[in-house]
């Protein structure tokens, strides 16, 4: 469960700490003998000791609010880890995702996106779609963007399932209006309904504002379409429920009720979240599902408890994961501090992101992108390790169980989804250093990044046209990355001369340049030599790097000059140099 879910306010409230959870130590599971390299095996052997029944359902679940961004994915990916660890144990899998779409619309998100992922800010669309419609479900809110969908809620979900396919992780979503509607939900309903005296003592342990009036149960108003909570069983057996629209409270303000009175059935509102989740376990007969660590401490031991005491099943097996920050802060949807997984596939290849969520999740990171370049690297060296080239234990016991995982994936079959086997990656494929990519994204011309690739020894001589087209891939990427960060890599070396107005002693030191490029000299080498150069002709240094860059990229600055020009085409270079093309 996404930890931004909290479609209650009883959501807030904390009680006392649960225990363990699967996954807590990723070396350990399954016998007090038994090692596991990857943390995903340790779950895996927790949810085989229930001897659960096929298939064995996996969920996590959110409340649609803002953006659907790369913090939903703690669940889906891990979710897809121990999915794939039981799918190879024999075991057949069903990964559910619930949209919390019956929930209702509390605050308003500063930034949305549309249906093909263009991030907008709230008063670029129709805000009044959303304003006007606070305290009601979002299936009952109109699409900000229009009519792509039926809803917001709609909206919403469909992002979150077309990010899932972009890696390669297909997942079943479910809406929660549609489970309500449909009376999927009913039974449980009813057995939360029949023993709501118990229901009332067991969350009471967990959330002072319980009375001895508190409904589990809330209804959508016929009349004004508001969630209130001011409800009272009319006739359990015939299924309906007495309510008075009283409003709801939204954080710190309320939102008015119309003051309608009414009968409803069970099918025409929602549990409070507290029951709702537990209720989902029991509809959907979930057997693992991993969460954030705002809920270990709130919403997962109360429902441990209404699931044990109140709904008389079994709660999943669960795995708290650590939160990770977005350069530095939390990630946010209605502070708008959120990325899209569209937005940093543009920067790096599905497989690192896929990593990312295969480390430890017991650990917090930061996903920093401005340093994107140390996530590419660590997986670079995670891929060799996977096939015998670094010298590290422990790494290589790690890659060598969850490598074939984080590049495999699953796509679309016939009859639901398969695997797409790890040979398809080649040992022989060639990862550019994602800064060394930087640096040929500076260049337009393809023959000259292979060619500069080449001269680094990243792309062999005898390299096959596939293999240079997959290493030139992460190019473009990086080039992104850099122009996203406008970082040191944000250059364009000009393919034509440019007009650069130069004194004589600038002109005489730049020739002396070219001819010690023209000597074989290497990147490091012709770097100190513009520091020699500048004081043999009496010249400021920066007055001699500021024309070099104006050379190469018609700017007085840009990245190590020297080292740069020592991975370009050393023709080109001396020409440059000379003023000659």
């Amino acid at each position: 469960m996404s930890s931004e879910q909290t479609p209650d306010q009883d959501a807030d409230a904390t009680g006392p700490p649960s225990g363990s959870t699967a996954g807590s130590d990723a070396g350990d599971g399954g016998g007090e003998d038994e090692f596991h390299a990857f943390w995903a095996d340790a779950v895996a052997d927790e949810v085989e000791e229930r001897d659960p029944n096929e298939p064995i359902v996996i969920k996590g679940g959110v409340s649609p609010s803002g953006i659907p961004h790369l913090g939903h994915f703690n669940e889906i990916l891990r979710g897809h880890f121990v999915g794939e660890v039981l799918r190879e144990r024999g075991h057949e899998v069903r990964q559910v995702f619930t949209s919390d779409d019956r929930d209702p619309l509390r605050k308003l998100p500063r930034r949305l996106a549309d249906a093909d992922w263009n991030v907008v800010e709230l008063g670029d669309v129709d805000a009044g779609a959303l304003g006007k419609n606070l305290g009601k479900p979002y299936t009952a809110i109109p699409d900000p963007f229009g009519d792509c969908h039926d809803s917001y809620g709609e909206h919403f979900a469909d992002l979150l399932a077309g990010a899932a396919e972009l890696v390669d992780v297909p997942v079943e979503v479910l809406s929660n209006t549609e489970l309500y509607q449909s009376g999927e939900f009913e039974p449980e309903i009813r057995t939360i309904l029949e023993n709501v005296d118990t229901a009332r003592e067991v969350l009471s342990e967990y959330q002072d504002s319980v009375d001895a009036g508190y409904s589990p149960f809330r209804v959508v108003c016929e009349e004004c379409g508001i969630v209130t909570t001011d409800v009272t069983v009319a006739d359990l057996e015939e299924g309906t429920v007495a309510y008075e629209c009283t409003g709801i409270t939204a954080g710190d303000r309320e939102i008015e009720g119309c003051g309608h009175s009414g009968e409803a059935t069970l099918r025409d509102g929602k549990l409070s979240w507290r029951f709702e989740w537990p209720a989902q376990w029991s509809l959907l007969g979930v057997d693992f599902e991993p969460f954030g660590k705002d809920h270990a401490e709130g919403s997962w031991p109360s429902g441990e408890d209404i699931a044990r005491n109140v709904l008389d099943i079994q709660p999943p097996v669960p795995m708290t994961y650590e939160w990770f920050t977005l350069n530095g802060e939390p990630l946010s949807s209605s502070a708008g501090n959120v990325v899209t997984v569209p937005e940093v596939l543009e920067l790096l290849e599905p497989e690192v992101l896929r990593y990312f969520f295969a480390l430890d999740p017991n650990k917090a990171r930061d996903f920093d992108i401005s340093r994107l370049d140390q996530l590419v690297d660590d997986f670079d060296r995670f891929e060799r390790a996977y096939f015998g080239e670094v010298d590290d234990e422990e790494l290589t016991r790690f890659a060598e169980r969850a490598y074939p995982f984080v590049v495999a994936g699953r796509r679309p079959a016939a009859s639901g989804t398969e695997s797409r086997p790890v040979e398809e990656v080649k040992e022989d494929r060639v990862r550019l250093p994602y800064t060394f990519a930087s640096v040929l994204g500076m260049v337009e011309d393809r023959d000259l990044r292979v060619q500069m690739a080449r001269n680094e020894g990243h792309i062999p001589e005898d390299a096959g046209e596939d293999v240079i087209e997959d290493a030139l891939a992460r190019v473009e990427r990086a080039r992104a990355w850099a122009e996203r960060c406008d970082n040191a890599y944000n250059y364009r070396l000009q393919t034509d001369l440019p007009e650069v107005d130069l004194d004589e002693a600038e002109r005489t030191a730049l020739d002396d340049l070219a001819d010690f490029v023209a000597a074989g000299n290497d990147g490091e080498a012709i770097q100190g030599r513009i520091y020699e150069l500048a004081e043999e002709h009496g010249l400021e240094t920066g007055d001699l790097f500021a024309a070099g860059y104006k050379l190469f990229f018609d700017k007085t600055q840009g990245p190590r000059l020297g080292e740069f020009m020592g991975e370009l085409d050393r023709s080109f270079v001396v020409e440059r140099l000379r003023r000659e093309g």
